[in-house]
């Protein structure tokens, strides 16, 4: 065998070693998820890395955000919106593939634990002139898209955002808000208020539900990610009874709701 022949053979050799090495690198997931499931995503995304050998990295924040980040980059694997309108909106520009109803969430009336002002089970009591009010920012998160959508359909949506002494971008944000004080009264997402560091600060009061429908968390995968299989892979552990259970734990409901 001549030298060139050995020479070529160990290179491709060493090549055919170097392949899974550059596979094993390339094993990592790129999830845009909005602020309100957080919690539960971050914790089966560690479960998921042990499991799978792979890296999952989570960019949070408002729905709407997170969406067009993931438009400009062209970076990424999953979209995570805190409602289904997203997807309805931006399918037809092609970013948007497969998904899963991996749980539901609702919209309640938020205020500081104990209830002090005696606030009622009444999207009116927005209006009441003696209470501080704070509301989610439409055009950011998925709170303010669905805030909007219940007091449209209540006939009260103008008179609310002209009251509101804040706008906030998302849920987290109305939360903090509300623990500094600076709130008496604001429309979130329910979960969030049974988050542990939300629990000893904040109480619920639950509205109609013919009013705050329970809405599907959708776990959407990005047309263009580089991991298609791994990310539906992701998809069905979140959507398992045991991705179920942890978003119980966190106040959601599971997929079976609807």
């Amino acid at each position: 065998m001549s030298d060139l022949l050995r020479t070529v053979r160990r290179f491709a050799l060493c090549l055919v070693a170097f392949i899974p090495s550059l596979h094993a690198q390339d094993r990592e997931l790129l999830i845009y998820c909005g602020i309100t499931m957080v919690r539960p995503i971050t914790e089966l995304a560690r479960q998921f890395e042990q499991v799978e050998k792979v890296k999952v990295t989570i960019s949070q924040g408002g729905s709407e955000d997170l969406y067009n980040a993931a438009k400009r980059s062209r970076q990424g694997d999953l979209y995570f919106p805190g409602e289904p309108s997203y997807r309805n909106r931006h399918l037809a520009e092609g970013l948007l593939g497969h998904y899963q109803t991996v749980g539901y969430n609702q919209v309640a009336i938020v205020v500081p634990k104990g209830n002090p002002k005696r606030v009622k089970a009444d999207v009116r009591e927005l209006l009441r002139k003696d209470l501080t009010l704070i509301v989610g920012n439409v055009e950011s998160g998925s709170i303010g898209q669905e805030t909007k959508r219940i007091l449209d359909k209540a006939g009260i949506y103008p008179a609310v955002v002209a009251k509101a002494a804040l706008m906030m971008p998302d849920s987290r944000a109305i939360n903090l808000a509300l623990r500094r004080g600076e709130g008496d009264i604001a429309l979130n997402w329910r979960a969030t208020a049974f988050f542990p560091d939300n629990v000893p600060h904040l109480d619920v009061v639950d509205l109609d539900t013919r009013l705050a429908e329970p809405q599907a968390l959708l776990l959407i995968q990005l047309t263009f990610s580089r991991q298609p299989e791994l990310g539906r892979k992701f998809i069905d552990f979140v959507a398992s009874p045991e991705g179920q259970a942890v978003f119980r734990k966190y106040g959601f409901l599971d997929n079976r709701a609807r």
